[in-house]
């Protein structure tokens, strides 16, 4: 029996034809299972896996090639015409509307009084072909609005039962992700309409700085309803909104693609809205010469006021302009003549100096969503007040009006999420750059030690909803430390400012054991230093008493027969112990760390921690960032570690017994120390 292998994820114009020719082969007598995995790709490369009976392995478009071959005897002689067609197949997987249209119309003139695409019954042909018209949302429109087409795609389904059966299974595993999703404590049942065909949704990030926590959420909010809303996979766009070239850069936009190759969201399309400034200056004049824009010279603060007021500019009634149909006074401010593009003489990044005047947002985004085929927009509802004007725009350009969605935008207590504040922070040199730990870009979070698993998990978790709250970090901490707690292996680590030394009677010479790094045994063993010569913690040391037993973590019980203080300071300066391992360690109320001084295992480590950068629970619009920074916002803190630090790579999380969690920011190299920063564990 041959074994066909589908990444449920993985685009369905590709995955549905394959699917459903293996069901027409089991139809005929081939015997082919079907497994679903709930992934974008297999192995990280292919969509499709075939194991044949033979044992032979192919992949992807090969696939199609052997239920081809396996089914030729069906076709009563028209395998030509079929393997064409198949050849055909891959022009309609396209998601671009316009090179779609091409081949729609080609077929549309081929099934004139045609009920089959090849010969006068169901061929190969006509799977491949319906399954990729079936599994494209782009192409909807074309193919309902083609006669023949829908006449023959509705022919080919009422007539073969087991197609709709094959579709139903294919689709039951988005389902599945959808209850899993709700079962995680979100609500993603909106309501959305006209998705039975797929959503196709965008994301637009302007390449000004790095993606945060707050883009992370549309970013993956975007993908879930592209992706796994309902019972089809649509289709994601990452479109970069590259309109204002005073703030952009390559490095930004190479920046977000990296952010959300780590977030796990992948675009099945990466588009720019510099590829189609001269559709939108077109578009522009339009609107000046039917009277619905015009140019204006007004002084930008004298603007403000205006708009602000409903006082129409001077320029309002310049020449073409006699009725604009956006109203001065509207009672909604975001239909009082919005600026719809700038100049800028600064160079884009992309297009160089072709262009000196640039879209802005309000006409930019609903000009390409309604062009670019989305078919819901979803986004924070900040923006709220402008879907009007958002609606004004497409319906002045006689563009198809895109569906919005509005949810709430994720706000942190004592953090700033505006770019503009963000951008002022790192050029004031108050933190290491965009990937700081204490900035909240994704990078700078995962630089801290949040892992990507925990920080989904808690996006997805606040789903889609509207109501607007102020978020505590410690929920996502919270769920991070469940994430990496079964990871972390446990190390020693005393701090160097006053280390007490203490001398152990009961150990005749130095030794070495293995034990466990973790109870999750996977994760290996570690070396324990055993010496005469240990060294504790000063605080661990101030709390102990002479004659008290105490436990040595990972060794066992000791007495503590002498403790030697600085009469002027009060610090402890010696110990002595003596070892009593027959004790149990369970009857003791004291566990403390320790650290055998033996040069070998004494690995020097920064041990960082970070605060809030902001003082304020909540920050105005206007109130100045600078005036709000907490200082200082990190410390740090020189130890020694054990011996097995030595072996630990960056991005390693590990827990220093009795400290902390922490992930290691730069391992021990050419003598320098490790740099670790400390994991926040929502407490």
């Amino acid at each position: 029996m041959a074994t066909l292998t589908v990444a449920s994820r993985a685009n369905a114009a590709l995955a549905l034809p394959t699917v459903l020719s293996a069901a027409y082969a089991k139809h005929h007598g081939l015997q082919v299972s079907i497994v679903f995995e709930d992934v974008v790709s297999l192995n990280s490369q292919n969509s499709l896996d075939l194991v044949t009976a033979d044992g032979d392995c192919i992949a992807d478009e090969a696939i199609l090639d052997f239920f081809n071959k396996a089914m030729k005897a069906s076709f009563y002689g028209k395998q030509i015409e079929v393997d064409e067609w198949l050849k055909r197949s891959a022009s309609f997987v396209l998601d671009n509307y316009k090179a779609l249209c091409s081949p729609m119309k080609e077929l549309e003139s081929h099934l004139t009084l045609r009920s089959y695409i090849v010969g006068y019954s169901l061929t190969l042909a006509d799977i491949i072909i319906w399954g990729t018209l079936r599994g494209n949302p782009t192409i909807v429109g074309l193919r309902r609005s083609s006669l023949n087409i829908s006449r023959w795609f509705s022919f080919i389904e009422d007539t073969n039962p087991w197609i709709t059966e094959a579709v139903a299974g294919f689709q039951s595993h988005a389902r599945q992700r959808k209850a899993a999703a709700s079962a995680a404590g979100a609500n993603y049942n909106i309501g959305l309409t006209n998705t039975e065909n797929g959503i196709v949704c965008r994301f637009p990030p302007e390449p000004s700085g790095y993606l945060h926590i707050g883009h992370a959420k549309a970013a993956l909010l975007n993908s879930y309803f592209a992706h796994e809303y309902g019972a089809r996979r649509g289709i994601l766009i990452c479109r970069f909104d590259d309109t204002t070239p005073s703030k952009e850069s390559q490095e930004f936009q190479d920046s977000i693609l990296h952010a959300l190759s780590l977030l796990g969201v992948v675009p099945d399309r990466i588009s720019y809205s510099s590829d189609y400034f001269q559709q939108m200056y077109e578009a522009c004049v339009t609107l000046i010469k039917a009277g619905k824009a015009y140019a204006d010279n007004t002084a930008l603060e004298v603007m403000r006021d205006q708009r602000g007021k409903g006082i129409a500019s001077s320029c309002r009634t310049m020449t073409v302009v006699h009725s604009c149909e956006i109203s001065i006074d509207d009672v909604n401010k975001a239909l009082r003549d919005p600026v719809i593009y700038r100049c800028n003489h600064q160079p884009h990044h992309r297009t160089g100096t072709a262009w000196k005047i640039y879209p802005t947002y309000d006409f930019c985004a609903p000009f390409l969503d309604s062009i670019e085929q989305v078919t819901h927009a979803l986004r924070t509802n900040e923006y709220r007040d402008r879907n009007a004007q958002y609606h004004w725009m497409q319906d002045a350009l006689g563009l198809r009006r895109v569906q919005i969605w509005d949810f709430s935008r994720l706000n942190f207590v004592r953090t700033v999420l505006s770019k503009r504040k963000l951008t002022k922070i790192v050029e004031s040199g108050a933190v290491w750059g965009w990937d700081d730990p204490r900035m909240p870009t994704v990078r700078g979070i995962r630089r801290r030690g949040c892992t990507i698993p925990a920080l989904r998990q808690f996006i997805l978790k606040q789903g889609p909803s509207q109501n607007i709250v102020n978020m505590d970090w410690t929920s996502l901490w919270a769920i991070n430390k469940k994430h990496i707690d079964p990871i972390a292996a446990r190390y020693a680590a005393i701090p160097k400012a006053k280390a007490v030394s203490a001398w152990v009677d009961g150990i005749d010479a130095n030794s070495i054991a293995e034990i466990p790094k973790h109870k999750n045994q996977e994760l290996g063993t570690k070396k324990i230093v055993f010496s005469r010569d240990i060294l504790l913690s000063q605080d661990d040391a101030r709390l102990l008493k002479e004659r008290e037993v105490i436990t040595l973590m990972n060794w066992g019980n000791a007495t503590i027969t002498k403790i030697s203080t600085d009469p002027q300071t009060g610090d402890v300066s010696l110990l002595q112990l003596k070892l009593d391992l027959q004790s149990d360690v369970k009857n003791t109320e004291k566990k403390i760390t320790w650290l055998a001084k033996e040069t070998s295992n004494m690995v020097p480590v920064e041990l960082y921690a970070f605060d809030y950068l902001i003082t304020k629970e909540k920050l105005d619009k206007e109130e100045d960032v600078a005036s709000c920074l907490t200082s200082p916002s990190r410390t740090r803190t020189e130890a020694w570690a054990d011996c097995n630090v030595m072996d630990l790579c960056e991005d390693d999380i590990i827990q220093f017994d009795r400290t902390g969690y922490f992930r290691v920011d730069r391992p021990c190299c050419d003598g320098q120390p490790a740099i670790m920063f400390n994991i926040p564990t929502g407490r």
